[in-house]
């Protein structure tokens, strides 16, 4: 293998141990204390829309560097979606968490 190939396959090996530690068990907690009732409160739809707008900020930023990376692009797409149906049904529940968790988070509606 040439020296090219393997800096190439090593680089891409850091950018997917990048990708895999940017959500560690330790930072769910901290999203879920925040937003959520408790560190283990993982159920509420606070705690889920919080922790999907971190990963849709994570998964965006990677996107500005990586613009022909169109399964990560799905996936945003999905996680956008996820949120917008999550935040419908709070909307539809309880108006009030709705109103506390957008201006939390700063969504625009």
């Amino acid at each position: 293998m040439s020296i090219f190939a393997t800096q190439f396959w090593e680089n891409k090996h850091i950018n997917c141990l990048k990708m895999a530690n940017y959500l560690t068990s330790d930072k769910k907690q901290e999203i879920f204390g925040q937003y959520g009732k408790s560190n283990a409160d993982t159920g509420s739809a606070e705690s889920q829309v919080a922790l999907f707008s971190y990963r849709i900020a994570h998964l965006t930023g990677h996107l500005k560097q990586n613009k022909k990376d169109y399964s990560t692009q799905r996936s945003l797409l999905k996680l956008v979606g996820k949120r917008r149906r999550l935040l419908d049904y709070l909307k539809a529940t309880d108006i009030e968490r709705y109103r506390s968790i957008v201006k939390a988070l700063n969504l625009r509606k």
